[in-house]
Formats: C-alpha cells, structure tokens, sequence
C-alpha cells in the first residue's frame, strides 16, 4: 500500500503540471497546489505560446486546483527568480558564455527555495509536471531516470538534483507511456480548461522570445567586429553577447567566405567585444573540462564510460569522462559541434542520469591545412 504523503504541487498554470497534480491527489495524497509568481511585472495575458508567468497562467493554474479540488496558493518567488535566474542569465551571456535558465531555476527555485520551503511547512514531497522517473533502490537510495518515452524525456534540465532533493522529487508523468495528446485527452476527461492551452517554450522570462533585445536592453548596445579565423575584419555586431557558438543566421556578414560555404560563430570573446566566424568543420569539438558538477547520487570515482547530453533537446553521445579535483574532464568518441562554455553537460549511465556540470572550456579537432602540390623533381643530365 502506498504511503499517504503530504505533496506540494508546483501548478505553472499549463497542462502537464495540472495532470501531475491531478495524478498525485487521485493516488491518494494530500495534494496543496503551489503557483510561483516569478515575474515582478507580469503581463496580463501571454504573448503567442511563449512564456509560463502571466496573470493568465496563475489564474489557469488556480482553475484547475479548484476542479481538482485541492487547495491552493501563489507564493511570490520574484526577487529570489531575479537573483538566481534571471541576473545569472545576463552575466553568463556578458561574460561570452551560454547559460540554461531552465537548469538555474530547477536547481535554484523549484527544487531549492521551493522545496526548502515545503519541507519547513511540513510537506513530504515537490511535484512537477517533468517527464523523468525517481527509482527508489532497495539500500533506499534514489536515482533520477529518463522518462519512459524519450521523446518527452526531460531529465537534462533535472541533471542538476542532488539525492537529497530527489527524495523529496515526485513527477508522476515520467513512468507512463502517453503522448501528448493524450496527456490532453486526460486533462479534458478530468474537466481541466487547460487541456487545450498551448505549451510554453523558449526562456520563460522573455516572453517575446526575443533574447538579443532583452540582453541589448540590460546591457546596452556595443559596437565591436566580427573577424574571421585569421584576424580579418568581415563584419560589425551591437553586441557580442548577441551571439552563441555554433550561430549561423543573423551574423549580417557583408560579403561571402572565399569558398563561398556559410560561415559560423566560433569563438566569442567579451574582453574585446569580438567575434569570430569561420566553418563549420571549425566548430568540432573533441574533448570538454566542466567545472562545478552536481551529482545525482554518490560522485563518481576515477575513469568512467558514459552517454552524454549536451542541449535540452539533443541526443546522446559516447564519451569518457573524469573527475578531479572537482573538475570534470570529458572525451568525446565522435566530435561534436555546437558546444559553448556556460551549457551544461549531462553524463547517463544507460537510462540513470549520473549528474550534470557546466563547461568551461573546449577543445577544438585541429584540422590540417590542403596538402600543397609535390614540387617537381630536378632535372638530370
């Protein structure tokens, strides 16, 4: 028989988050519903899909409490969201670096200022609308898993949990084979208004996904050149946190490569105010270090084979990492492209999600130069 457990529900007023809730109080546990009012501004309705911090959603997420049944509150996050999240947002990007907000706020609100707050209040568990699975060992440890679809898996940006926090984890949509539809088939069987309401996406806080005129509007506009790989200067930019490594659309390169081929962001460097442009075989990556790791359990210890995952929506790939020092140094088997100082790198082991840390530097494959014409042998007598 199920243990009966007190569970605060974060409810952001979209659909997977309303059937979580759902889910968690039809198992039988006392279910309070939470919405997080991040936004100290927020817009009274949402701008296209974008966005999951409107007046609109709290009322969404009030709604569905109510059809529930199930009590409900706002508890106002902003100040604590601006810290961690948002100014930690802007600093990476200045600092020429590529940050995931969606890491910061599972690491820093959802599953610490959120959390902390439950358990002081008497609550036994935090639940989301995450598609990722907890496994509770027999030693009664805990393991975060992929979900068990991948197609939703969201385990990337919950890398960052540790065992304490899992224990205290509930996502009661990571174990169930559903799509989408009919996760919203579900919803609106259980009267929820939010069963059609469209996903959220893109950076919550920057609800018209325009994030090079966010940062432009906190960190002024600076003029400064966009270069090639040997120095020359093929362009001009208002920014250079206005790009990501791996960019190809919108450099506004005024004439063509040599070899007439796109051109991509490969370096970004703040000190300078320059970036700089090259090929796209430039920006294969063999081997990462990442610093600040957090483990999902006990750390691992020497030279390990593990499957890694370098963006929210992207695949695995096979690497060898090592941990020293509190630096993680990782191989990859295959090169990779599009790998910037500031993303997080998350290792599995099989479906378990090991832990995740930041990268803060890369190495480039070193590519060699057109092989030069054999000069013709001397003539003989």
């Amino acid at each position: 028989m199920t243990k009966t457990l007190r569970v605060l529900a974060a409810m952001s007023g979209g659909v997977d988050s309303a059937v979580a809730a759902a889910r968690a109080a039809e198992a039988g546990h006392d279910v309070t519903g939470v919405h997080l009012a991040l936004s100290a501004n927020p817009q009274s309705f949402r701008t296209g899909a974008r966005g999951c911090c409107t007046i609109e959603d709290s009322r969404d997420a009030r709604r569905a409490a109510d059809v529930i049944g199930i009590p409900f509150y706002v508890w106002d996050l902003a100040e604590r969201f601006r810290e961690d999240v948002v100014d930690d947002f802007v600093a990476e990007y200045e600092a020429g670096r590529t940050p995931n907000p969606c890491l910061r706020c599972n690491e820093k609100i959802k599953f610490a200022a959120l959390l902390d707050k439950a358990l002081a209040l008497g609550f036994d568990a935090v639940c989301t609308g995450h598609y990722a699975t907890v496994v509770l060992n027999e030693d009664g440890s805990r393991e975060l898993h992929r979900a068990s679809d991948m197609a939703k898996d969201q385990s990337y940006v919950l890398g960052v949990l540790d065992e304490k926090q899992l224990a205290h984890a509930m996502f009661p949509l990571g174990d169930t084979l559903t799509t989408k539809d009919e996760i919203r088939a579900e919803a609106e069987r259980r009267g929820l208004a939010v069963a059609k309401k469209p996903d959220s996406h893109d950076i919550c806080f920057i609800a018209d996904g325009d994030t090079q005129g966010f940062l432009a509007s906190r960190l002024g506009r600076a003029e400064g050149d966009i270069v090639d790989e040997a120095g020359a200067k093929v362009g001009t930019h208002e920014g250079a946190y206005g790009f990501t490594i791996g960019q190809r659309k919108g450099l506004r390169i005024g004439h063509p490569a040599a070899d007439g081929k796109p051109r991509y962001v490969l370096d970004i460097s703040p000190v300078n105010n320059t970036v700089t442009v090259g090929p796209v075989e430039a920006l294969d990556v063999t081997a990462l270090t990442a610093i600040k790791p957090r483990w999902c359990g006990t750390a691992p210890e020497g030279e390990g084979r593990y499957t890694a995952q370098l963006r929210a929506h992207g695949g695995e790939t096979e690497v060898t990492a090592s941990l020293a020092d509190g630096e993680l140094t990782v191989s990859f088997d295959e090169p990779v492209r599009g790998v910037a100082p500031g993303q997080a790198i998350v290792l599995y082991d099989g479906t378990r999600v090991v832990g995740s840390a930041t990268i803060a530097t890369t190495v480039r494959r070193t590519r060699t130069a057109p092989e030069a014409a054999p000069e013709a042998a001397p003539a003989t007598a």
